[in-house]
């Protein structure tokens, strides 16, 4: 079957598209801009990529065409598609029909931490021997793939609450039928498809429904907003990690380098591994448990969490010139940069640290989280905010008010002269962004030899 793609690069569908290639189906796609890391990984699986969405690439018309989150009507192709009457359907629809069924799917939800705790649970039940499928939003470096059938019946799906279609407003995640579910946490966020965090609830309590009441919900004991989820009801047996919960840490390092794990009050063995934060270690709690839910001893667990490499833009080191350390790290939301900040600073202790932001995701976009950035970036010595063109607020007045110093640019021709105007050898930067960032790590990289 010839399937083909419209919004091939995102994270989500490029990783859909592995799936549909290693099914057997020949597999096309296209997208506004084709960008790594997805299109990197396509080309290498020989999948074939259009730029842009001239209706031209749907002639000889495909036996199917998906539709990714990202296109609306209006768009050349997908106009195209409705007009000609050629079979569609929305990437979270296809992936239940054709791939989900049947299987022991163990989902990872949450507004943060998504794709590093899907990467961990896949790498854990890897290392056990029991060669899960997956699909995971980034490419996890235990595997340098973001997804795969694998070959016995447990899949580990990264479940995002993000909208499934133009046509299909409920959230990815509803397709997926899990079996075992975390939830890691819960926040506003995606303020240009839900008006509220009620909103989002809601959507989380529609997931909670699909849990059979044999399988395992598990989530910490920290986020107000998922203990009003259960409230609304909840059919499924309960685990809760952190303060009072079931799973429990006891901190060897500050930094979240190394740490204990207990459950039910039971030392089960210490994870010492290359991750940093507090949200690494509440991460690999739920990781455990939902491991453990399917076979899993702890201690067993354990030890693959040591040997867990991160997620390709996930704090990822990407360079040290002259003794200057960058790092590419995808948060784009307060929390994520203020516990990415955090976990760093306590790994460096009082190197120099820059931290260079860009708003890009569509809350961003919308102000939606401008209150909460001033107080995120506490942990670095200074700030450069990225202002793109299409930026609807006031990034210099948010700038104005961060406690550490903090300027606004406009291009990256600016960010790489202040970076090299500041940065001494000792110093980090970490920039962050949930895009391409016009291949300013390179750029910079290449600035600073």
């Amino acid at each position: 079957m010839h399937i083909h793609i419209l919004g091939i690069c995102g994270t989500f569908m490029g990783s859909m598209a592995v799936l549909a290639k290693e099914l057997g189906h020949h597999v096309t796609g296209s997208d506004a801009n084709v960008y790594p890391p997805m299109s990197t990984q396509l080309e290498a699986q020989g999948i074939e990529l259009t730029q842009g969405y001239d209706p031209a690439q749907l002639d000889p018309a495909p036996d199917l065409v998906v539709i990714g989150n990202a296109m609306s009507r209006g768009n050349p192709a997908v106009e195209y598609v409705l007009n000609k009457g050629l079979p569609y359907v929305s990437g979270p629809q296809w992936l239940a029909d054709h791939v989900l069924q049947g299987r022991w799917v163990l989902a990872v939800a949450g507004t943060h931490g998504k794709t590093t705790t899907s990467s961990m649970l896949a790498w854990v039940l890897e290392h056990a021997g029991m060669s899960p499928g997956f699909l995971i939003g980034g490419v996890p470096q235990n595997f340098s793939v973001s997804a795969r059938l694998g070959g016995t019946p447990f899949f580990v799906i990264e479940a995002d609450e993000y909208d499934s279609a133009f046509f299909d407003k409920r959230s990815k995640f509803v397709h997926y039928r899990p079996r075992t579910a975390i939830l890691n946490n819960l926040e506003f966020d995606h303020a240009d498809i839900f008006p509220d965090l009620p909103a989002i609830e809601r959507q989380f309590h529609h997931l909670v429904r699909t849990i059979p009441s044999e399988g395992l919900v598990i989530h910490p004991t920290t986020e107000p907003a998922l203990q009003r989820v259960i409230e609304m009801g909840c059919w499924t047996p309960v685990q809760t990690t952190g303060a009072g919960g079931q799973w429990q840490v006891k901190l060897l390092s500050e930094d979240g380098s190394k740490f204990e794990v207990m459950f039910d009050g039971v030392a089960q063995g210490v994870v010492e591994w290359d991750m940093t934060g507090q949200h690494n270690v509440a991460n690999a709690l739920a990781t455990l448990a939902a491991a453990r839910h399917v076979g899993v001893v702890p201690s067993m667990g354990i030890a693959a969490l040591s040997a867990f490499k991160s997620v390709k833009r996930r704090m990822e080191k990407v360079a040290e010139v002259r003794g200057i350390t960058i790092y590419d790290d995808f948060a784009h939301h307060p929390t994520a940069i203020a516990t990415t900040l955090d976990g760093l600073r306590k790994r460096i202790g009082d190197a120099p640290l820059i931290a260079i932001i860009e708003p890009r995701s569509n809350s961003m976009k919308l102000g939606a989280h401008r209150d909460g950035l001033p107080e995120s970036v506490v942990d670095a010595d200074q700030v450069i905010w990225y202002a793109p063109a299409n930026l609807g607020w006031d990034l210099g007045a948010t700038a104005a008010l961060c406690t550490v110093p903090s300027i606004v640019s406009d291009s990256l021709e600016g960010i790489i002269e202040r970076v090299k105007s500041q940065a001494q050898p000792g110093t980090h930067v970490v920039i962050m962004s949930n895009g391409g960032f016009g291949g300013l790590h390179g750029k910079l990289a290449e600035a600073l030899q």
